[in-house]
């Protein structure tokens, strides 16, 4: 009970409402004090001055008279009356005789004094009146006991309804709160064991738990999502390796059982290397995925050229589009200057032109336009004119492994446009797909912006080089 937070929530809210109730109760005693201690002296005062006046309108005879009449027409202890002779002897009052501890000169004390039988504390205004005489007009002072008292027991009793409200709370607060956390723990129960379809249950109140359940409930379908993708890539890892490797055996178990001439041994030898390669080739495109999902590449960030390094890329897939009689052209309108990593940038400029010229019918044309938008960010178009990609294939084409029915018969494994969409976004941008009416119709935005200080420390490599060249026809891009 005692670890329990909403106990432990309840129990500050009782400590800081019992603080700032005596908070305010402090300054409303002292303001108490002093209004009735200033009030009080006040109406002493004037008691002892009215007094005062019958003594020097009437003489001694007349306030005596008029003392003996005030005592016995007030309540028992209401005021104290003394006047006293120059001797201090007692000439009429309520005090038996002259209290001790008072001052010989006029003025308000506060004495202790015997009044009917019972020690008390006083406050006494002092008037020294004609002939030496004294007067002493007082008021008890434990006649507001009671006020003072009723204050205390009612400060007391704020506190205990407070703490008792404070417990009653933590007791409810913590009984909805387990009931909640029940929930949560059920549900991550049921899917440590497996099942990754169970969510939070969230209420319409939208309360601060409601909002962690969607927060929660948004990780886990991200959870589920990123199992299921890590399920699919590893069939799709284990369907498309299966096919070169198997390959690869059966070339090599044929030239073990027929024992071919020596040119068609070397002519095998070429296309097991060949499926040797395409199997490198996957694992390279899963590595430089996983780096660049990482976001270690933007360590290696400078300013780059988006228009240069298309063009530059345009220029290297020429002759592989004139062998096809494909028109490939590119339009610029000036530098497009971008934060970036020119290889990764390369690569997936490539990766489009290459799919591009894949699908592209003969005679037909592939347009590359590089530019600039309105609102700053940087735009890379490559458009076909080639038989497109479904709409309901579109969500998924970026998806690693994913073939439609169209590239059932060409190569390459579904890395291609991954790579592109994952260097888009680790460039803060993102690749769309759009129908080019007829074609394809790709659109890599990237994010226009400057790179720290340190990414640009030391001799920067030129904005392209050895992005392309050391690619020989058909390399990456064409096998991905």
């Amino acid at each position: 009970m005692i670890r329990s937070s909403a106990v432990n929530l309840a129990v500050g809210y009782v400590l800081f409402g019992i603080i700032a109730l005596v908070a305010f109760a402090a300054p409303l005693w002292y303001a108490w004090q002093v209004s009735i201690e200033e009030g009080r002296a006040e109406i002493l005062q004037e008691d002892s001055q009215r007094q005062a006046e019958v003594f020097r309108r009437d003489g001694v005879q007349g306030l005596v008279h008029f003392i003996d009449e005030r005592v016995g027409l007030q309540i028992a202890g209401e005021r104290i009356l003394l006047l006293a002779d120059p001797q201090g002897h007692a000439l009429a009052g309520n005090l038996p005789e002259w209290p001790r501890g008072i001052p010989q000169q006029s003025g308000t004390y506060t004495v202790a004094v015997e009044l009917g039988g019972r020690p008390s504390r006083a406050m006494l205004v002092r008037t020294m009146l004609p002939g030496n005489y004294s007067l002493l007009v007082g008021r008890d002072l434990s006649f507001y006991a009671p006020v003072e008292r009723r204050f205390w027991y009612g400060l007391a009793a704020a506190v205990a309804i407070i703490s008792v409200v404070g417990v009653i709370g933590a007791i409810l607060i913590r009984r909805e709160l387990l009931a909640r956390i029940q929930g949560i723990r059920q549900t991550v129960s049921a899917i440590m064991q497996g099942e990754l379809s169970h969510r939070l249950r969230t209420h319409s109140g939208g309360d601060e738990l409601d909002t962690l359940s969607q927060t929660i409930n948004r990780m886990l379908e991200q959870i589920e999502l990123l199992v299921h993708g890590i399920s699919n890539v590893s069939n799709s890892i284990a369907h498309d390796l299966r096919t070169p490797l198997a390959e690869l055996r059966s070339r090599l178990e044929e030239l073990l059982l027929t024992r071919p001439s020596t040119q068609e041994i070397f002519s095998e030898l070429e296309e097991a290397v060949a499926d040797v390669d395409r199997v490198i080739g996957i694992f390279n495109a899963l590595l430089r995925l996983a780096e660049i999902d990482t976001g270690m590449r933007r360590s290696g960030f400078i300013q780059v050229d988006l228009a240069e390094v298309a063009a530059e890329a345009v220029d290297f897939y020429v002759p592989a589009a004139e062998l096809k009689g494909i028109a490939l052209s590119f339009h610029g309108a000036g530098p497009v200057q971008i934060a970036g990593d020119p290889l990764l940038l390369a690569q997936a400029i490539g990766n489009l032109i290459d799919n591009a010229l894949k699908y592209a019918p003969a005679n037909g044309r592939v347009e590359v336009a590089a530019l600039r938008r309105d609102d700053g960010a940087a735009e890379l178009v490559i458009s076909d004119n080639g038989p497109g990609i479904p709409e309901t294939d579109k969500p998924r084409a970026a998806q690693r492994f994913f073939r439609g029915d169209a590239s059932r018969g060409t190569p390459g494994v579904g890395l291609g446009l991954s790579i592109v969409d994952a260097v888009a976004r680790l460039h803060g941008g993102f690749l769309d797909l759009a129908d080019n009416h007829p074609g394809l119709r790709a659109r890599m935005a990237i994010e226009s912006g400057r790179i720290p200080p340190v990414a640009v420390a030391g001799p920067q490599p030129p904005a392209t080089g050895g992005a392309l060249a050391p690619r020989p026809a058909g390399g990456p891009a064409r096998a991905l």
